[in-house]
């Protein structure tokens, strides 16, 4: 599932075609992906103008002209087409003609900008939802989530608060969106190994007995904060690659932390899998 990074990479992909512009059209290929679209979905867009596109955890929100949000979420396996219209029409013609062509482009809007943005979801987990703009904090989904990693408010004081009774593992406790918002399971093994800490470690035992942050606080706030930062420039510059990975995926390889000589070791945490350096992560 796209974690923090790689959605708001799809928004700064998203944001130059969209804000400012109006649906024009909006087509429906399907009543709805992961659960039913809105009623007169399609209606409550067309003529209705981007006002802003921000990003909350793992969720796109389009603030429009009609006082709703777009609320979306890309599920497992969902993704966004965008046709500028600086392509020559012979180009955008065949593209389009290879978009329409498949089967799992469900929703599809067509800017006034120019521009033509298809979400495509091949396990139809994606979420697409209409939301007043004065209720969006209760919305089910955004409600209970925890702060922004890349907040100022999100430091390692706010960690500390966040696990300070949690009795779960440090790598569980931090894919629960009330306790940072946006990471996932790729991220979380990515700042625990650059903090050094195990991610079978007690989540509490980063908190003193009165909430306050330990220094296991300090460096893994300051771990996350940069795992993030470093993963955003490089959606931002390049597509996928798992070399970008410290110890993800990379189980039997060595640990790249200067002078540990471990091995990189992977074991099921939550249904997940949990990759660490045995040797430098034993904080």
């Amino acid at each position: 599932m796209p974690e923090l990074p790689e959605v708001e990479a799809v928004r700064r992909e998203l944001e130059p075609v969209m804000r400012g512009a109006r649906f024009q059209q909006v087509l429906l290929r399907r009543a709805g992906l992961r659960t039913v679209f809105p009623d007169r979905f399609a209606a409550r867009l067309r003529g209705r103008t981007v006002r802003g596109l921000t990003r909350r955890g793992k969720y796109l929100l389009a603030d429009l002209s009609s006082g709703e949000t777009l609320l979306m979420h890309l599920g497992m396996s969902g993704s966004f087409h965008v046709e500028r219209p600086t392509a020559s029409d012979r180009v955008i013609a065949r593209a389009r003609a290879t978009r329409e062509a498949d089967p799992h482009d469900h929703v599809v809007f067509r800017m006034s900008s120019g521009a033509t943005v298809t979400f495509n979801d091949p396990r139809r987990f994606g979420v697409m939802d209409l939301v007043p703009r004065g209720v969006l904090d209760e919305h089910p989904a955004l409600g209970a989530m925890g702060p922004e990693p890349l907040a100022v408010e999100f430091d390692a004081a706010a960690l500390a608060r966040a696990c300070a009774r949690r009795k779960t593992a440090l790598k569980v406790a931090l894919l629960d969106q009330r306790v940072v918002a946006g990471l996932g399971n790729i991220y979380a093994s990515e700042a625990l190994h650059l903090a050094r800490l195990s991610p079978r470690r007690r989540a509490s035992r980063i908190a003193t007995p009165s909430g306050a942050p330990r220094d296991s606080a300090v460096r893994l706030a300051s771990a996350i904060k940069t795992i993030l930062q470093d993963a955003i420039a490089r959606q931002t510059a390049e597509r996928y690659r798992s070399s970008r990975f410290r110890v993800y995926d990379r189980e039997g390889e060595p640990c790249p932390t200067p002078r540990c000589g471990g091995t990189i070791a992977r074991f099921t945490q939550a249904s997940r899998s949990t990759f660490y350096c045995p040797v430098c992560q034993t904080g």
